[in-house]
């Protein structure tokens, strides 16, 4: 039998279906979490919003209490950034990620990573994390008191990669965490030890659901564990193949949604890094090459976007003065009246949600 050939469209309703984004389901946050395999939490509130948009009936205290719990944790993952894991998934799956954010580690700083002793310092910084919550201001001065002559920034960023680390939530906060939050010990935190199998072909499974039908190099831009193609010849008996529009093999699981490409999709407001932009190396899906240009700043923090039919089609903010809130669309390209009434109203449902003390409620679109 020839290989069904999906197009843009399907893929885009089959991603869309597998992010929890054509309709908001009834699932418990961790349940969520964990389909997602985790989201991105570079700044605390976006995983907040990001379930907001995905979840029915989802509400702040859900995910702080979950955090304060120690039933959700933030730490560094995938493409070594931060990301809202469950304990769960955190535990089997950091380790597997060690060899990538050691590399990572040495891509960014270059030839000054040679002048680290590096089992020195993790042997120094480990018990002061252990002890109690250390923001990293506070770990670097301890580093650089305890390795004099030592590059302080090098010393930080080779012990954030390194060891498994947690960001520790706080009581009475609106997005859980502070800007600046304590790390410590993930097995103290959670009294538990990391998983050490090395096997990535459990995560190939895992991520299919969440972000298939995809080819293998989606995974590792997702993952950043490069190469993975041995890790899908693992699972290959267990996954169905297409190919997409440009011939690329597609890999997913048999019993995962695929949507007719005509299904209705919502509007929808995402936050910053939300895992749908970044999740795939051709990202045409649901972002043209142009417009991922314009969600990029110039520190390369990822804009919120908003999605129109399935795709992106513009970025967005607030604005709050004293009483009033106000969310701003700022479209790449013009909206019918049908499309800005459905904005509107879903912006105000946004208001609500991050701005609950605002007696004023607007929605403008700027060019």
């Amino acid at each position: 039998m020839p290989t069904e050939v999906l197009s843009s469209q399907a893929l885009n309703r089959a991603t869309l279906a597998r992010q929890l984004l054509l309709t908001r389901e009834k699932l418990t946050v961790t349940r969520a979490v964990e389909h997602l395999v985790g989201l991105q939490a570079q700044l605390a509130r976006p995983p907040y919003l990001a379930l907001w948009s995905r979840l029915q009936g989802f509400q702040r205290e859900q995910l702080t209490k979950l955090a304060l719990k120690k039933d959700l944790v933030r730490g560094t993952m995938m493409r070594g950034t931060i990301h809202l894991m469950s304990a769960k998934d955190y535990l089997r799956y950091r380790d597997l990620y060690r060899p990538m954010l050691t590399a990572a580690m040495h891509g960014v700083l270059r030839e000054r990573a040679t002048t680290l002793d590096v089992p020195a310092l993790l042997a120094t910084a480990k018990p002061f994390l252990d002890e109690a919550p250390r923001t990293f201001e506070e770990v670097r001065a301890y580093l650089l008191q305890h390795h004099v002559g030592g590059d302080e920034r090098a010393m930080g960023f080779a012990t954030r990669m390194l060891l498994p680390l947690i960001q520790v939530p706080e009581q009475g906060l609106d997005w859980g965490w502070p800007g600046n939050a304590g790390f410590t010990l993930a097995e103290s935190w959670l009294g538990r030890p990391l998983d050490t199998d090395d096997d990535a072909s459990p995560l190939v499974l895992r991520y299919l659901a969440a972000f298939g039908p995809a080819t293998v190099a989606d995974m590792q831009t997702w993952s950043g564990i490069k190469p993975l193609k041995a890790a899908f010849e693992k699972v290959r008996e267990q996954l169905v193949e297409f190919r997409d529009e440009k011939k690329r093999v597609l890999f997913d699981v048999p019993k995962a949604p695929r949507p007719p490409e005509d299904t209705p999709a919502p509007v929808r407001f995402l936050p910053d890094y939300d895992n749908l932009i970044l999740s795939h190396a051709d990202r045409t899906r649901v972002v043209t090459d142009e417009q991922r240009k314009a969600m990029y700043t110039g520190n390369l923090r990822v804009q919120a976007v908003f999605l129109v039919d399935g795709r992106v089609a513009g970025l967005w903010s607030t604005e709050r003065k004293k009483a009033s809130a106000t969310l701003v669309c700022k479209p790449f390209g013009p909206l019918k009246k049908p499309a800005r009434d459905a904005l509107t109203q879903e912006g105000e449902a946004v208001l609500r949600f991050t701005e609950p003390d605002a007696t004023t409620l607007a929605v403008k679109f700027e060019k």
